[in-house]
């Protein structure tokens, strides 16, 4: 009922659609009565014209029920694959509404299933019911009333048949319900694992883990088809439990009709439409044991595109407008700051720093520090648990979001492009980049060496995932790609990863030639990336472990110490360049005001 709202628009439909199959189960109703005096008319007196004219109007009612029927599939479609299509838009704007809390607790597989299989079920649902639910009950109940009109007694055994048929349904949809909902549960446990076998073909691959996978997705599929096929069983009892008491009905018309046509209370022809109208009321009823079947389904669909559409996020804007930034505060600054993810331990405890405008920050920390999760309080995918964000002196909850991440260029872990050229990609940076805006990103993110090089240049067709690339390519076109909106703030996550130490400097280097407002903060394991940064903040375990430059950071801070030393590959002239430019006082304050 809550996916009602949805229809709306097609509410002509489907009247228009609801009202053809009535009058189609109206036309179908009166054929039997036809039938009865074509026998018990035409055919004893040998009434020629009689049959052929009461057999051209049983042609016109079958004609005109065709006629309507066909209008009633036309609307039919158009009404559901119109309503899927409305309902699939609002899980899409509610699924980019949703904050990242709300994206982590349900997972891509299960978003996708509902997205695709749940709202299939939905719009079957809407089909059959404009084909089904308006002409089965009528049928019956029609059925019903015209058999009462040829004989009282007869009738009776319809109306104690339906009762029954009504009591098995009730009891059939009330047992397999919930098992459709189980199986829906299976087909997403499906999913996520084919999605992760297909994702991580390569590494699967090289850790020789293709049988054990193989293994986990033949146990998936096992207990989804295990599910369905319980379900299945039980819902195929519908069908021969209604034609059983069904045909027993029509067997005792046929005995009591019988009867009465040899004492000569009961015509013939009256017998044959009774039989019919029993014949119609076994399939109508059929129809209606399938259709409790697919409405089954659809409830259990309906249930879970309802839970996500009722989801309320996590992260909204409080402003109806953005903010007034304050120029003379630092650009980012963190007051105290601590996070959790969902029913985990801190991420974050107790982070304080100022990040000035136009100087450069570095992040280090072992993997799993929180490093990331830094920077996503940035842009607030999350908000914190304690603390607050603060971007141009204004509190990151009262951004508008996009107006907020209009401001910051972000350069994510794992770079991921898009199909289409690489200048389209670029331009999802900034949609009215110009060719040579997109040039000049491209040189700035070193990529402009390989990219003139290829026969089509920047208009060279990108494949699924960025396929026909290197990983150090698809690194620096997703930096080109945040460069080209010449960005307030640049976030580098751990994206110079993939980079050699000559490349990564030059990058730096071009960031500071041709990017000098721009504020940077470079997220990285890596020392030798963050080595000429004006400041370090050193994550151990989520705590703040230091806070400086890098030679503040080697005299005052264990954990900068012991990083720096293992990584004895550190290139030397990165030292050397921070050794020329860098004082030994941290730039950057613990606290506001400061």
């Amino acid at each position: 009922m809550k996916l009602i709202r949805f229809m709306k628009s097609y509410r002509i439909q489907f009247t228009l659609g609801s009202a053809a199959k009535l009058t189609e189960a109206v036309l179908e109703l009166y054929l039997p009565i036809l039938m009865a005096r074509i026998i018990d008319v035409g055919i004893p007196t040998a009434d020629r014209d009689y049959v052929i004219k009461t057999g051209l109007w049983l042609l016109l009612f079958a004609f005109a029920g065709l006629c309507c029927a066909t209008v009633c599939q036309y609307f039919a479609a158009v009404t559901s694959q119109g309503t899927g299509t409305n309902i699939r838009n609002a899980l899409m704007d509610k699924i980019a509404s949703l904050s990242y809390r709300e994206l982590d607790r349900f997972g891509p597989s299960t978003l996708i299933n509902r997205l695709s299989s749940d709202v299939g079920y939905v719009q079957q649902m809407v089909a059959m019911t404009m084909r089904l639910v308006t002409r089965a009950p009528f049928i019956c109940i029609g059925a019903v009333v015209m058999s009462i009109g040829i004989d009282r007694g007869l009738s009776l055994v319809f109306a104690a048949m339906i009762p029954l048929l009504g009591l098995i349904v009730f009891l059939l949809m009330r047992i397999t319900s919930p098992l459709y909902r189980r199986v829906q549960q299976r087909l997403d446990t499906f999913a996520r694992v084919v999605r992760e076998n297909l994702s991580g073909v390569r590494v699967i691959r090289a850790f020789a883990r293709t049988g054990q996978e193989r293994n986990r997705a033949d146990s998936a599929a096992d207990e989804l088809s295990d599910a369905y096929i319980h379900v299945a069983g039980l819902s195929a009892l519908m069908n021969p439990a209604t034609s059983i008491v069904l045909n027993a009905g029509i067997i005792v018309v046929l005995y009591l009709g019988a009867s009465k046509v040899f004492a000569g209370r009961l015509s013939q022809g009256d017998l044959l439409a009774m039989t019919t109208y029993a014949t119609k009321i076994l399939y109508a009823l059929l129809v209606i044991a399938n259709l409790v079947v697919l409405v089954t389904k659809a409830s259990a669909s309906s249930a879970r595109i309802v839970e996500v559409l009722e989801t309320e996020p996590s992260v909204t804007d409080t402003a109806a407008a953005p903010p007034e930034p304050i120029p003379v505060a630092p650009l980012v600054e963190f007051q105290d700051v601590s996070f959790a993810y969902s029913g985990g331990d801190n991420a974050l405890e107790h982070i304080s720093f100022r990040l000035p405008r136009g100087k450069t920050l570095g992040i280090v920390g072992v993997t799993g520090s929180g490093k990331s999760t830094l920077t996503s309080l940035i842009q607030r995918f999350y908000d914190p648990d304690f603390g607050r964000v603060f971007f141009e002196g204004i509190a990151a909850w009262d951004w508008l979001q996009s107006a907020l991440r209009g401001r910051i260029g972000v350069v994510p872990q794992n770079g991921t492009l898009f199909s289409g050229t690489i200048a389209d990609n670029i331009r999802w940076g900034k949609e009215d980049a110009s060719d040579e805006e997109v040039v000049a990103a491209l040189k700035t993110a070193q990529c402009w060496d390989f990219v003139s090089g290829l026969p089509d240049g920047i208009n060279t067709l990108i494949h699924e995932g960025g396929k026909n690339f290197s990983g150090g390519q698809k690194q620096r076109l997703t930096i080109a790609r945040a460069l080209v909106r010449r960005p307030l703030l640049l976030i580098l996550d751990d994206s110079l990863s993939a980079l050699d130490y000559r490349t990564d400097l030059n990058l730096r280097r071009a960031l500071a030639a041709d990017l000098r407002e721009t504020t940077v903060i470079i997220v990285s394991q890596r020392i030798s990336s963050v080595v000429s940064a004006d400041a370090i903040l050193v994550l151990d375990d989520g705590k703040q472990a230091g806070l400086g430059n890098h030679e503040y950071l080697l005299r005052t801070c264990k954990a900068y110490s012991e990083i720096y030393f293992s990584q004895a590959e550190a290139p030397k002239e990165g030292i050397d360049l921070a050794n020329k430019t860098r004082q030994s006082a941290p730039p950057l304050d613990r606290h506001r005001g400061s």
